[in-house]
């Protein structure tokens, strides 16, 4: 099968996405299929030689974020595209454009090789461009949550005029929806987040298949010995909804008595909320945050910590979740989203934003060497029997030939 595979970004150190872009693609040629990546800005490095990757340019407006974290607009330009306005006039008035142009951008593209591909698959943009390849493509699209879910934690945190630019910033999440509702087939990472884009967005349950991610387990998995006291927390963006404050405020009641060191996996907004933090607590040298890990550099980090804190106030999935599981790293997780479903009996669960639950839960695991021998052990056999890309490939390809039946 011939398969376009869509992503607005792709680069692997900008979140899920990228990383979901590149196994998928690697396992969809381990079955024999073809596949080419339509990938804007920033791209993907380390997608497999087998897999062609063609450029969808833009204005790249986040790759000329300043110092200070405000965004630098290009000055326009002569040449321009419509594309190319259409995205420097809905940043300049504060909206996130880059699900539309790109899908507008994708579009124009495909249009011109639709007998190239057999299928079309969109990751996570449902921007409308996408109506337009579906008059001419079977085309399927991944849903790894509804973004509607951070709106509405970001609004129920901002102020005053911030509710605002937060209310516009969210302004695609309308788009997503109207769009989402016009596709036949959808792909839901896990059963949670697949429910919530139904009641969200107003889905009918059977158009959504859940087909839950992978982990490489030859990379993450155990590596020798652990640093005591170490925790370590991912958080792909620097925004209420992956709960890095009530982490950070657990972390100040734990180093009173005792000698922890956070390890925080993120690209922190210069200047954010969660810098403010570090500074407010006075944890600065307790905590060390890092950004752009290669893979192996993020499973031997993982791998040497006693326990992995994942205090999101929702998750669509988690892959950093089961990366640590394959790692056999003790997890401590929040009991929202899909974290549950992730996780099942293998890690401690705690209720969303309860920092005193989640002191309890760290202190009990770094003092209890068996609870967190008996974690590692489970964790990592739970990673190894559930998440494999080969068989997250399959069951994509089952959902690319329905799409395929229903656009005969």
């Amino acid at each position: 099968m011939r398969i376009a595979l869509l992503s607005y970004r792709s680069k692997e150190h900008c979140g899920g996405q990228g990383v979901y872009v590149r196994y998928l693609s690697q396992g969809l040629v381990d079955l024999g299929h073809e596949v080419e990546v339509f990938s804007g800005q920033p791209y993907p490095e380390a997608l497999d030689p087998r897999v062609t990757l063609t450029r969808v340019p833009s204005l790249d407006v986040f790759g000329r974020v300043g110092p200070d974290g405000e965004l630098r607009l290009p000055r326009p330009e002569r040449g321009w595209s419509r594309h190319d306005w259409l995205e420097w006039a809905l940043t300049a008035t504060g909206c996130f454009a880059e699900p539309l142009t790109f899908s507008l951008r994708a579009a124009r593209v495909v249009r011109r090789r639709r007998a190239d591909f057999d299928v079309v698959h969109d990751n996570q943009c449902l921007g409308y461009g996408l109506l337009s390849i579906r008059r001419r493509a079977p085309l399927v699209a991944t849903v790894h949550h509804p973004i509607s879910r951070d709106r509405k934690v970001e609004l129920a945190q901002a102020r005053g005029l911030r509710r605002l630019s937060v209310a516009r910033w969210y302004g695609f999440v309308r788009m997503q929806a109207r769009v989402a509702r016009r596709l036949p087939v959808l792909i839901g990472v896990s059963d949670i987040a697949a429910a919530d884009a139904v009641d969200d967005f107003g889905i009918p349950a059977g158009r959504f298949h859940v087909v839950p991610l992978g982990v490489d387990t030859d990379t993450f998995r155990p590596r020798g010995p652990r640093v005591p006291g170490r925790i370590v927390a991912v958080a792909s963006a620097d925004r209420p909804l992956k709960g890095v404050g009530h982490l950070l405020d657990a972390v100040a009641k734990l180093r009173v008595e005792r000698d922890v060191e956070l390890h925080l996996v993120s690209a922190l907004e210069p200047g954010g909320p969660t810098e403010r933090r570090i500074e407010q607590l006075g944890l600065g040298d307790c905590t060390t945050v890092v950004s752009g890990l290669s893979d192996d550099e993020l499973a031997a980090l993982m791998a040497s910590a006693e326990v992995m804190c994942v205090p999101s106030l929702y998750e669509g999935f988690s892959l950093p979740t089961v990366e640590a599981l394959a790692c056999g790293t003790p997890v401590v997780a929040s009991r929202a989203g899909a974290l549950p479903e992730v996780v099942g009996d293998d890690a401690v669960l705690v209720e969303p934003g309860d920092v005193e639950a989640l002191v309890s839960a760290l202190e009990g695991l770094l003092d209890s060497p068996a609870e967190r021998a008996r974690l590692a052990r489970d964790g990592r056999a739970r990673a190894l029997q559930r998440y494999s890309w080969t068989s997250v490939a399959r069951a994509t390809v089952e959902a690319y030939e329905l799409a395929r039946e229903q656009a005969c």
